[in-house]
């Protein structure tokens, strides 16, 4: 646990999960639970630990959505017991978020909370289309507006007649499912029927869909192109600007939808790469890493690290648990003096570089074949070599050095199990919104995706996605379960990889069979 309970109310922004605060960022890495929304980014929860707990609020018009009642007891339950709570929220806590109200709960139950702003969709989504809220030649006043209490008579009521008058620009949150019925009033209060309007589904995802008109025109172009919620509504003279300075939609692979099977805490940088070409990233993670089912090999090893001649890391998550061991054991990084440390890629070297250590060795092409070369070229007979890496990895590195007379100790540092995030893969595949793509960046989460669809045809399960995978050891076991590997780097990286993917899907249309 993380001390004294307490209670964090974050803005999570509207959808693109980049516009988190640094503050909201440091809420989740330190959260013991976090209570989420559907408006939330799921790939936010990439940011917590493992051991977090996350609690989801469910979807509105879902049987299996919480009340508020249940998500304020919920909020309060853990907190009294000690944890920090994170309540993840769609947009700000406090415009039109409830945040008001779960802040009072948290006060009258004596639970110190804190409020985390966030970007609230009135700002972000209009600007994500192209329609900045003020300009000098249209408008100096703002109003936001909650569309769907429209009709509350007495004084919070909606003063559609002094709105109309104002002019501006009016944002209307939650104003789909009453459009027709809120613009009416605000024409029959006066407001000009020409004025440009604009409904803004999705605001800043991959999703974003924007349908523009006027006041007259916008509820029978918004129900021409079934636009439901999320959404809300921008009227003004700045929405004749959105031709002109829409960005968001011009970006590469906006509207392409691509599965990252990554643990979860390695999706982040991915993801971002990707987001920043356009694409809404669905994080899957097929593997977590877990304990070993013992460490008593990897402790003997660590008891006598000045026999060996090699350290071999093949991951930066085995960097993470070599070293945490190494403390756990009272032991410390003096003891590699004379060590030299082989490295498979750029980012374990950089897990290594990150603790004060040299890499003698990353060879130019990361896997384990070209580890095992270039060790064996810088001649190993007889000399003692330590493999730390994970449970049940593959065996040609040891059985090539073992070839060459090295002595070989392969002990396990972490295994890889299936988290429970990976149950939502079927539904995901089985969707009307299927993937356009789907990654793979290694064997395991080739084979543990294959695992979540028992007895069925992989090729089938993914008909019409494209495969992308990391490597050629990846793309290897993707053909022996059946796929067509449609995007594979020629450099194994993971910056190399979205390069390519953005390079595959840039070139195709997005209705394009795969």
């Amino acid at each position: 646990m993380s001390g004294a309970g307490r209670v964090s109310l974050v803005g999570a922004g509207p959808g693109d999960p980049g516009l988190l605060t640094l503050h909201g960022k440091r809420c989740l890495e330190g959260a013991d639970v976090v209570i989420y929304d559907a408006l939330s980014s799921p790939g936010l929860l990439a940011l917590t630990r493992p051991s977090c707990e996350i609690v989801f609020t469910g979807k509105h018009g879902s049987g299996a959505r919480l009340t508020q009642t249940q998500i304020t007891a919920a909020m309060l339950a853990h907190a009294q017991a000690g944890r920090w709570v994170v309540r993840l929220k769609g947009g700000d806590p406090f415009v039109f978020g409830r945040g008001g109200e779960e802040a009072l709960a948290c006060v009258r139950a004596g639970i110190p909370f804190e409020v985390v702003p966030g970007v609230t969709a009135a700002v972000a989504a209009p600007a994500y289309a192209g329609i900045p809220l003020t300009h000098r030649d249209h408008a100096s006043v703002v109003s936001l507006v909650t569309g769907h209490e429209a009709e509350r008579e007495g004084s919070n009521a909606v003063p559609w007649d002094a709105l109309a008058r104002q002019g501006g620009t009016l944002v209307l949150y939650m104003s789909v499912l009453r459009l027709a019925a809120n613009l009416a009033s605000l024409t029959a209060a006066g407001l000009d029927p020409a004025t440009p309007a604009a409904a803004i589904r999705w605001g800043t995802t991959a999703r974003q869909r924007v349908v523009r008109g006027t006041v007259a025109t916008l509820p029978g172009l918004v129900a021409a192109a079934a636009l439901r919620p999320p959404a809300l509504v921008v009227i003004g003279g700045v929405v004749g600007l959105a031709p002109e300075l829409s960005w968001f939609e011009r970006r590469p692979l906006f509207g392409r939808r691509i599965v990252v099977t990554r643990p979860r805490e390695q999706v982040r940088a991915f993801a971002a790469l990707l987001e920043a070409e356009g694409a809404e990233v669905v994080s899957l993670p097929t593997i977590a890493p877990a304990p070993p089912q013992s460490f008593a090999a990897c402790d003997a090893a660590l008891a006598d690290l000045g026999r060996y001649a090699w350290l071999v890391l093949t991951s930066p998550h085995g960097v993470e648990v070599f070293f945490e061991r190494l403390r756990a054991l009272g032991r410390d990084v003096r003891e590699l003096a004379g060590v030299a440390i082989a490295a498979i890629g750029p980012a374990t070297a950089a897990g290594v570089a990150a603790r004060g250590l040299n890499v003698a060795l990353t060879p130019g092409e990361y896997r384990a074949e070209a580890v095992a070369d270039a060790i064996v070229a810088r001649g190993v007979a007889g000399v003692r070599v330590l493999l730390a890496r994970a449970a049940g990895a593959r065996s040609v590195l040891p059985e090539r050095l073992r070839a060459a007379g090295a002595l070989v100790d392969d002990v396990a540092t972490y295994r890889t199990v299936v988290p429970p995030e990976a149950t939502a893969a079927p539904a995901l595949f089985a969707g009307t919104r299927r993937p356009d793509l789907v990654t793979f960046t290694s064997s395991s989460t080739v084979a543990h995706f294959a695992g979540l669809f028992p007895g069925r045809d992989l090729r089938a399960v993914l008909a019409g996605v494209a495969v992308g995978c990391i490597g050629p050891v990846t793309a290897a076991t993707a053909r022996e379960r059946g796929l067509t590997v449609d995007v594979e780097p020629s450099e194994y990286t993971v910056p190399a990889f979205a390069a390519a993917i953005v390079d595959y899907l840039r070139s195709r249309p997005s209705d394009s069979a795969h």
